[in-house]
């Protein structure tokens, strides 16, 4: 579903951000893709949608990331972006969610019958008509989501899905997550939100990837945590101190 092969990035000749970075995703899983500031989690995202040139291969659903499949890979991927804001830029949610398929070819009434869909899957027709500057920032983290749903892609990457939200907002974005059933990516710092989401994570260390494996097997590593400017998520990190 998602493979890089030998990928290497550089934002110049003094900053190289991958030297032949590998790893795959098979089609169902839920990855956490953790690492430092700078340690290039959101480059990663981008590479995936042919937003950065690069060096060696990437595999989109069988399809390498070249300018000729740009076009058909955007449409296998949504991405939820950190700032909800430069996402949710039309006046309603309705009118965010139906851009998309709108955009895809759908009449009007085609549109908003996928977009009643999403808002049904996660839970959300009560944000229909709600105007988007009268949103909470939790809100306008699920109503993105739902956007993105509305484009039925085959992927989802999320890039900080539960930064500055608070615990009930945090809550219900983490069991919309858990709902979704796709291959999905998420970076992110917030560690315990991960072991709630992914069964799998890629820990990106200096140029690369410093551990990959079951999510529960790296996040109890402190040692390795730390060596990569982490911390243990708190629930292993009380335990340590018992």
């Amino acid at each position: 579903m998602i493979e890089f092969k030998n990928v290497d990035f550089e934002y110049d000749k003094e900053r190289k951000v991958f030297d032949r970075l590998s790893f795959k995703i098979e089609k169902g899983e839920s990855v956490g893709l953790i690492g430092a500031n700078g340690a290039g989690k959101s480059t990663l995202m981008k590479l995936m949608l042919g937003l950065l040139d690069f060096k060696g291969e990437i595999i989109i659903d069988g399809l390498p990331v070249n300018k000729q499949n740009l076009s058909l890979i955007r449409k296998k991927i949504g991405y939820v972006l950190q700032n909800s804001d430069n996402q949710m830029f039309m006046p309603t949610v309705l009118d965010d969610i139906m851009f998309g398929p709108l955009n895809y070819g759908h009449s009007r009434e085609e549109a908003e019958k996928i977009a009643d869909e999403a808002l049904l899957l996660l839970n959300l027709k009560d944000l229909k008509m709600r105007h988007n500057h009268k949103l909470s920032g939790g809100e306008k983290k699920m109503a993105a989501i739902a956007t993105i749903i509305a484009m039925k892609p085959n992927i989802v990457l999320m890039d900080e899905p539960t930064s500055a939200l608070d615990p009930y907002n945090r809550r219900k974005v983490i069991e919309i997550i858990n709902s979704l059933n796709y291959t999905k990516l998420i970076a992110s710092h917030d560690l315990d939100m991960i072991l709630d989401t992914c069964d799998k994570v890629i820990l990106l260390g200096k140029e690369g990837i410093a551990a990959l494996g079951n999510a529960k097997d790296i996040l109890m590593q402190k040692d390795l945590l730390e060596a990569n400017r982490l911390e243990l998520p708190l629930r292993y990190y009380y335990k340590s101190k018992l």
